[in-house]
């Protein structure tokens, strides 16, 4: 007669014979038991009439290993199955049919779907990668693990309003703006179950504000801080931020930059069509003080690109966390010039400012020094307009090289002025 199992029992019992498996039933669950092999293996079986069995007999299936589940598991699993089987379904099937439900979950978690959107839309996008870090750093990072259903319009206000909130308020447009983007993408995969965007009825506008073109352009004593801290910084990121504010350009197409599209012999740099935003190639002049940063820049066997913490295999860029670097040293050097001006370094503040603000530092100076207006555009990667489009054949890279270089030299003005005209300071309060 069976009697109820216990765990001494089970850690009791022999091996079977060579060849052989013996079973010890519980009076606690019917059909419910453990079988031992010859080698001692212990496992629990539920023994019923399972859906399929021939002649409707009774068949024995695992329940899982002893020490796999423990006694009191395995009979709660056995209870289950039976109860299953009493409304005429196969467990087999039930826990495919959950496993598969637990698939389709994790593959409609906003990160699972973000994944795919990033994979499919946003790398083959000139600053796809830009969308990409605002995904990856504000939505994924707290909606990662929700389906994607359940995000709701209150959630999507939530991360716009906390940019808002700390000044960042072009960062909030862009935010709404690749937030409504993936949303969209998502329905119209149909994959989802996705019938409506979150971002259906918001409103930048109203949520945000107008959205103001920028106009921040860094001051003289701002460029000299920020090329001081760039300097302090070194490899890659201070190189980098050097390299951006000599040549005006975009700061993807800078940090993204490949060793092939440079030929140092004739002091070129030639941005390939594909990573061009005007899907063409762009050619820039290369002065005297772009040749030599690019000379001290490493060389790396592994990768092809020129700012790199990988060796040259992925190329970096001026995150925000190495922005609130520079912004740290600028705002030292800042209060150390003042100091030194006699003034209170209490009182100085550095404004907020962007990396795309050092393209409109450049621009500016260039039309300071009197380059102009459509020589300086070019310089900058804007294309020629109108019928000077069509007609306008000449390339123009003679009057580039020669206002990149009154820009560099502006530039080496400011930041290695004369020393009658700079107060000197103490660079350890600046480091």
């Amino acid at each position: 007669m069976a009697k109820a199992l216990t765990d001494r029992t089970i850690k009791s019992l022999k091996p079977a014979a060579p060849g052989k498996r013996t079973d010890r039933w519980d009076s606690v669950v019917s059909g419910f038991g453990v079988r031992v092999t010859d080698t001692g293996a212990k496992s629990f079986v539920l023994n019923a009439r399972f859906p399929g069995s021939p002649n409707h007999r009774s068949t024995r299936r695992t329940l899982g290993g002893y020490g796999e589940l423990t006694l009191e598991q395995a009979r709660n699993k056995a209870r289950s199955w039976l109860e299953l089987l009493g409304r005429g379904i196969d467990p087999k099937v039930e826990v495919e049919r959950q496993q598969l439900a637990e698939q389709r979950k994790r593959a409609g978690t906003f990160a699972s779907v973000a994944e795919v959107f990033i994979k499919e839309k946003l790398s083959t996008e000139r600053r796809g990668h830009d969308a990409e870090l605002q995904i990856r750093n504000e939505f994924i990072s707290r909606w990662g693990k929700r389906p994607i259903t359940e995000i709701d319009a209150a959630d999507v206000k939530a991360v716009i309003r906390e940019a808002k909130a700390r000044g960042a308020f072009y960062m909030a447009h862009q935010l709404l703006s690749t937030c409504r983007r993936m949303f969209t993408w998502a329905i119209e995969q149909g994959d989802y179950g996705l019938e409506h965007s979150p971002c259906d009825h918001l409103k930048a506008k109203s949520l945000i504000g107008e959205k103001q073109p920028r106009t921040r352009v860094l001051t003289d004593d701002e460029i000299r801080a920020f090329w001081r801290a760039c300097e302090r910084m070194g490899y890659p990121y201070g190189d980098l931020g050097r390299a951006l504010l000599l040549t005006g350009t975009r700061h993807r197409e800078m940090a993204a930059a490949p060793w092939s599209e440079f030929d140092l012999a004739k002091a070129t740099w030639t941005i390939s069509q594909e990573r061009f935003k005007s899907n063409s190639t762009h050619i820039v002049p290369l002065t005297k003080d772009m040749l030599e940063l690019l000379g001290d820049l490493p060389r790396f066997k592994s990768g092809s690109f020129l700012f790199s913490t990988t060796f040259g295999k992925v190329a970096t860029d001026i995150t925000e966390k190495i922005k609130d670097k520079i912004d740290a040293r600028m705002l030292r050097t800042l209060k150390a010039m003042a100091r030194m001006r006699g003034e209170d370094p209490n009182t100085v503040v550095l404004r907020p400012w962007r990396v795309h603000d050092l393209r409109r530092t450049c621009r500016t100076h260039l039309a300071a020094l009197r380059v102009p207006d459509h020589i300086a555009e070019m310089c900058l990667g804007h294309g020629k307009k109108g019928l000077q489009r069509v007609y306008d054949q000449h390339q123009y890279e003679a009057e580039m090289r020669e206002a990149l270089e009154r820009w560099a030299a502006r530039l080496r003005s400011i930041v290695t002025p004369p020393a009658d005209n700079v107060t000197p300071f103490d660079r350890r309060q600046a480091s």
